[in-house]
């Protein structure tokens, strides 16, 4: 037996008594090992925000401040994948004011007076965009389930159609009929801070900025405009949302008496004795000497199955090579047959002996071995000590060279 064995077995048996004292093992989620992915219906959202952005391009900034503050709202839908990315889509309305360098520009408005030879010029955005999201709050201070504050960031595109009044001061329409240019792109980036109200609803300040594809100079002219913003928004989550981490067993705490101690510290003492005594016991086993062959070994043994005397299979090759190696010498030979004590009666395994060692003597005497060389015997013992449970090995007929 091994030493690793003794000592696994000795420290299962010092544990019993432990184990069965004390309180169960319990299964809790521990954040510590990771997360895992929820189902794909858990962790759904949907945004309304609504604020205010001022146009900053350079013809822009002729303009008042406060000219070029123009509304703007979001409507999103959006899923997180896991406490650190998620996406939205949705739609959007931007109010953009400022002023251009033509009167021909999208959204003039002849009755407001040039600014330092620019023209006043106001029209809607109404588009498509698409986010994608990163909470560094879970990335930097990992994922903490009911925090108050989260800040993400995230980045997106954004297509839009552009409406305009008629004459600067009639009914909206798209303005796609009359110019190319009425549609245009935006990229986009920003920073949202959300502030939890609830488990399911959160308050949203939005800072964000845009890069918009702008028409600055009138017809056929085309920018790019900074569009920053600040939105104020709520948001709503759907189904389960937290996040589920790997399950870990949590072993309880158990206070032992001092009668308890010394009983497993006695314990202890006795299972090292134990040990100590088995490793003895095994050093003294692999430094015995084996013991010495007495007697000249067989020169060989033929077996045979349970009942049976004739020599088959791979026992007639045995005969065989035996029959060469007496042929190649002078001497004479004892052929003893056996059979076990252990099944049949005494008269079958008599008839038994006689009849294996006669097999064994007629088939070397066919292989050309002189019968005079050859003096069969039996033995009425078991040919070997090992007990019932080896039977097998007594079922035989002995070669031995006569001494």
């Amino acid at each position: 037996m091994k030493k690793i064995t003794l000592l696994a077995c000795a420290c299962a048996m010092l544990m019993g008594t432990a184990v069965a004292s004390a309180q169960e093992v319990t299964y809790v989620q521990d954040p510590a090992q990771g997360y895992l992915f929820n189902r794909f219906q858990d962790n759904w959202f949907v945004e309304a925000e609504g604020g205010a952005g001022v146009m900053m391009s350079t013809f822009d900034r002729k303009a008042d401040f406060g000219d070029r503050l123009g509304w703007k709202a979001n409507l999103f839908v959006g899923k997180w994948f896991s406490p650190l990315l998620g996406v939205r889509i949705g739609g959007e309305f931007n109010q953009m004011k400022g002023v251009a360098v033509s009167s021909n520009a999208i959204g003039y408005r002849p009755q407001e007076a040039p600014v330092e030879g620019s023209y006043p010029q106001q029209f809607n955005n109404i588009g498509l965009v698409g986010d994608v999201m990163l909470n560094v709050t879970n990335w930097w201070c990992g994922y903490k389930p009911g925090r108050f504050y989260n800040a993400i960031v995230y980045a997106g595109f954004g297509a839009h159609w552009v409406y305009e009044r008629e004459n600067g001061n009639g009914d909206w329409k798209y303005n796609g009929g009359q110019d190319g240019h009425a549609r245009n792109f935006s990229a986009r980036a920003g920073l949202l801070n959300t502030f939890a109200l609830s488990k399911h609803v959160n308050l949203l300040l939005d800072l964000r900025f845009d890069e918009l594809q702008d028409q600055v100079d009138g017809i056929g002219a085309r920018g790019w405009a900074e569009y920053p913003s600040v939105l104020l928004g709520l948001s709503y989550k759907f189904n389960k949302t937290d996040w589920v981490a790997p399950t870990v067993p949590v072993c309880p705490t158990y206070k032992y008496t001092d009668a308890e101690g010394d009983e497993l510290v006695n314990r202890l003492a006795a299972a090292n004795a134990k040990i100590a005594d088995l490793e003895q016991q095994l050093r003294d086993c692999l430094n015995k000497k084996p013991a010495e062959a007495t007697g000249e070994a067989p020169l060989a043994t033929i077996y045979f199955p349970i009942g049976k005397s004739t020599v088959t299979g791979v026992q007639k090759k045995v005969v065989n090579a035996v029959a060469e190696v007496m042929k190649a010498e002078d001497s004479n030979y004892v052929l003893t047959g056996w059979a076990d004590n252990y099944t049949g009666s005494e008269k079958v395994n008599a008839k038994l002996r006689k009849d294996r060692v006669a097999g064994v003597k007629k088939s070397l005497v066919a292989n050309g071995v002189a019968s005079s060389r050859l003096d069969a015997q039996i033995n009425d013992g078991n040919l070997t000590s090992f007990g019932a449970k080896c039977a097998s090995l007594d079922r035989a007929v002995t070669v031995n060279r006569a001494k």
